[in-house]
C-alpha cells in the first residue's frame, strides 16, 4: 500500500482533513504532520474525538513569526520528516504558510504534490495567502480543484494536466457536520464563554473579523465595531486570540452593548451559529462559502473574494470598512430566491478525490 504523507496547519484544514483522510485511508497509508502554524485551545483531544478526526503523527509545534521565519522553519522539519518516511506523495490543502512549505519540502525532493482547493485566486498578490496558493498550484502534480471557476483559473496560467473539479471538500464536513450541529446545540446549551457580560438573545448576526487590513487600522476597526453595535439584533463576535487585546481596549474606552464577544468556539458551535444567524458579517474566506452552504446571508468586508461564485443572487456582499456602505449592506442584504446552483458538489468530493488516486498509483 503506498503512502501520502499530509501537511496540515489549521484547524479549518484538519475539519476538512477530517472527510478526505475517512476516504483515501481505505487505499492509502497516511501520515499526518501538523506543522502547528495556527495554536487554537480548541484543538483539543476533545476537538479530535468530537469530529472524528485522526490525530497527527507529527507535531512540529511552529508558531508565529514572520512569514519567512514561519515557512523556512517548517521547511526544515518537514523535509527531515520526509526524508524518513519515504511518501508516494505529499498532499497540501488551501493557502496557509504549511501549505507552501508541505508543497516545496515535497517539490525539493521530487516527491508528487497533491494539492485540495487548488486553482482559487483573489488577483491580490498583496495577500499572502494569494501569493501561497498561487505558488503552491505551479509546483503541485495533482489539482483538485472545487469549482469550474478554479479549472478556469489554472488554465489562464498553462496548468491543465491532472487538473481535476472534484467539488468542495468543505461542503463534504459542512454538510456532514451541521447534522451533528443541530443534534447536539440549542439555545439553551450553546458553548459560548463571554469576554464581558453574558447577553440573553434568541436571534443573532454572527461575526469574524480577523484580517490586517481590518484589525491593524485603527480606523476600519472601529468603523466596523460601530456599525455592529447599531444593528437591530445581538451581534455575536467571537474574538480571534490574535485581535483579543485590542478589543478590550476598544471595548474599555466606548462600550459595545448590541455586541456579545465571546471567545473562540468549537466547530460545531460555529456551524450551528452560522446556519442560524439572520445574516453573517465576516473577512473569512471558509465562512463565506459556509454561509452559502447553509443558505445564510453573507456580508464580506474585503475588497475581492476568492470564492466569486458565492456573489451571485445575494449570497455574499461585498463592503468596505466603512460605516455608510457597511451599514446599509447588511441591514438590505438578502438572497434573492432560492434557485441555488450547487456551484460546490453535493458532499461526495472525497470520496471522488480518493477514487482518482487510487486509479492514478
Amino acid at each position: 500500500m503506498k503512502k501520502i504523507v499530509t501537511v496540515l496547519g489549521a484547524r479549518p484544514q484538519f475539519i476538512k482533513a477530517s472527510v478526505v483522510s475517512r476516504e483515501i485511508r481505505k487505499y492509502f497509508d497516511e501520515v499526518i504532520i501538523h506543522t502547528g502554524q495556527h495554536y487554537d485551545k480548541n484543538m483539543s483531544d476533545i476537538f479530535f474525538e468530537q469530529l472524528g478526526i485522526p490525530q497527527p503523527d507529527y507535531n512540529l509545534g511552529i508558531g508565529g513569526g514572520s512569514h519567512g521565519c514561519q515557512t523556512g522553519n517548517m521547511l526544515i522539519e518537514i523535509e527531515k520528516i520526509l526524508l524518513e518516511e519515504k511518501p508516494d506523495y505529499v498532499l497540501v490543502y488551501g493557502d496557509t504558510n504549511s501549505t507552501l512549505a508541505g508543497a516545496l519540502a515535497a517539490s525539493k525532493l521530487l516527491i508528487p504534490v497533491i494539492h485540495i482547493e487548488a486553482g482559487l485566486r483573489s488577483y491580490n498578490m498583496a495577500m499572502p495567502e494569494e501569493q501561497n496558493r498561487v505558488l503552491t498550484d505551479h509546483i503541485s502534480k495533482i489539482l483538485f480543484c472545487p469549482t469550474e471557476t478554479a479549472i478556469k483559473n489554472l488554465e489562464k496560467e498553462g496548468i491543465v494536466k491532472n487538473v481535476y473539479n472534484v467539488g468542495d471538500v468543505m461542503c463534504d464536513s459542512v454538510l456532514y457536520f451541521s447534522k451533528l450541529a443541530e443534534e447536539k446545540y440549542n439555545l439553551e446549551n450553546l458553548n459560548l464563554v463571554p469576554i464581558y457580560d453574558k447577553k440573553e438573545f434568541n436571534k443573532w448576526y454572527l461575526t469574524t473579523i480577523h484580517r490586517a487590513e481590518n484589525t491593524m487600522d485603527d480606523t476600519n476597526i472601529s468603523n466596523i465595531l460601530k456599525t455592529l453595535n447599531e444593528l437591530d439584533s445581538l451581534v455575536i463576535f467571537p474574538v480571534h486570540p490574535r485581535i483579543k487585546n485590542m478589543i478590550d481596549k476598544l471595548h474599555k474606552e466606548y462600550n459595545y452593548s448590541n455586541i456579545y464577544f465571546v471567545e473562540p468556539v468549537d466547530y460545531l458551535t460555529m456551524l450551528y451559529l452560522t446556519k442560524n444567524a439572520e445574516k453573517v458579517i465576516t473577512d473569512s474566506g471558509g465562512l463565506q462559502k459556509e454561509c452559502y452552504i447553509l443558505d445564510t446571508p453573507c456580508i464580506t468586508i474585503r475588497e475581492q473574494t476568492e470564492w466569486v461564485e458565492t456573489l451571485n443572487r445575494g449570497y455574499n456582499i461585498l463592503a468596505k470598512p466603512e460605516y455608510n456602505d457597511l451599514y446599509n449592506k447588511i441591514i438590505n442584504a438578502k438572497i434573492i430566491d432560492d434557485d441555488k446552483i450547487n456551484y460546490y458538489g453535493d458532499g461526495d468530493a472525497s470520496v471522488r478525490i480518493a477514487e482518482i488516486l487510487k486509479k492514478a498509483e
